[in-house]
């Protein structure tokens, strides 16, 4: 009675999400597309019979990469689609698997919808990356027998605190889980609090950890730096929020000061907000040069604009200091393994509830340091570029990290390869 309740109140507000997505797409076209996938119309790229793994958006999909790659590899008689429920996802996707892969967008929890995908993409498994709970979708999938697995499953503060108010809707969603594979003890302890079942609920660790970075990348951030300047302080703000380059821009002014030829990359997290980003820079009297551009001659800009999606790595491979957003404004942050993985000292704002374990243990490591407002931004950031030794020693200190909790995607394709044998 309460998943009929849940789903009437979907379908009164099914209005409501388009009209939210008509809006969304006045700066990412993205959303006014193929919103028939949204009610459950996979699309002519639809592999059925296989694998479908559900990565949210950009930063799921990244985590899925090795998992993803793995499958592939592993069961290559078995199509594999990959769902988003975002446009910069499903372009992440596009960017990192090409048409190995197929891919669309995850249905709204609508009977009719989840009836539909799951009918058109008949999976031998459904794979969620992290934790959504989708009560309507779970069902379904035990009605027609369809192992579903949560992997890399987390719980954070915040969702635990919701998910405990609607336990009458979540508890017998995840009684239906054939497998959990958590991040963390805390995580599985409150999954298990949340009605997960003992028996199919373990902790595997974080698939963030298991990297899968080119062994090109070092080449492609000296090639970036002598374009720049070879010699040239280089500071990298990363997945930048609203509000935030504000703050790193007051910082930036004071670096100048005593670092005249330093040079700030600023990558934001969304596209929408590029030119919001690139008016702001030059209103601060910021010399500007973009990426887009492809511009000969960057020795002399103070201020560099990534304004296309999927190349933070490599303008991590090419900094001294890297400063992760999303953590200074109250957005819970973003991953940091990627920066400690290439070697890179970290520096993160207060608000890290998203990447908690992970921060957690940088910071405790000595990969990366907590900073709170532009004042202590711009001290971290002039005591980095003014000590080679202590640079290094953040180096070495977040590479061991990353190394030391390997493990998990070993630990989670065992998993997948119990529930693919089973009858």
């Amino acid at each position: 009675m309460t998943r009929l309740f849940y789903s009437l109140a979907l379908y009164l507000l099914t209005p409501l999400f388009f009209c939210y997505l008509l809006v969304r797409s006045w700066h990412e076209r993205g959303y006014r597309q193929v919103w028939k996938q949204r009610l459950g119309f996979g699309g002519p790229g639809l592999r059925p019979q296989g694998i479908v793994v559900h990565a949210v958006s950009v930063g799921e999909v990244n985590a899925a990469e090795p998992l993803i790659r793995k499958l592939v590899e592993r069961y290559p008689d078995l199509p594999l689609t990959v769902t988003c429920f975002t446009p910069t996802g499903s372009r992440r996707v596009r960017a990192l698997f090409g048409d190995s892969v197929a891919q669309c967008y995850w249905p709204l929890d609508l009977p009719g919808a989840v009836r539909r995908f799951l009918h058109s993409s008949k999976p031998r498994l459904v794979i969620i990356l992290e934790t959504e709970i989708w009560p309507n979708f779970y069902a379904h999938a035990e009605q027609l027998g369809i192992p579903l697995m949560l992997v890399n499953a987390r719980i954070s503060d915040n969702s635990f605190k919701r998910y405990q108010r609607l336990q009458r809707l979540t508890a017998p969603a995840l009684a239906t889980v054939d497998c959990i594979a958590a991040q963390s003890a805390e995580d599985r302890r409150r999954l298990l609090a949340l009605g997960a079942p003992p028996a199919v609920t373990h902790m595997s660790g974080n698939l963030k950890y298991d990297l899968s970075l080119a062994e090109t990348l070092p080449e492609e951030g000296r090639a970036l730096r002598l374009g720049w300047g070879a010699e040239r302080p280089v500071w990298l703000a990363a997945s930048t929020r609203e509000g935030e380059e504000a703050i790193v821009l007051a910082a930036f002014q004071a670096v100048l000061q005593e670092y005249p030829q330093a040079l700030l990359v600023i990558v934001p997290r969304h596209p929408e907000r590029f030119e919001e980003v690139a008016s702001l820079v030059q209103s601060r009297g910021f010399s500007l040069a973009r990426f887009s551009q492809a511009e000969a001659n960057l020795t002399s800009v103070s201020c560099y604009l990534v304004d296309a999606m999927g190349e933070l790595l490599r303008f991590y491979a090419a900094c001294d200091v890297a400063f992760v957003g999303g953590s200074l404004a109250n957005t819970g942050g973003h991953n940091v393994l990627e920066a400690a993985a290439l070697g890179r000292p970290v520096l993160v704002g207060p608000n890290t509830y998203n990447f908690a374990d992970i921060t957690r243990l940088l910071v405790s490591a000595g990969g990366a340091q907590r900073v709170n407002d532009a004042d202590s931004l711009q001290q971290a950031v002039l005591n980095l570029l003014g000590n080679a030794e202590q640079r290094l020693a953040m180096s070495r200190a977040g590479q061991a990290l990353v190394a030391s909790e390997q493990g998990a995607l070993d630990r989670t394709l065992a998993m997948v390869g119990d529930l693919l044998i089973k009858p």
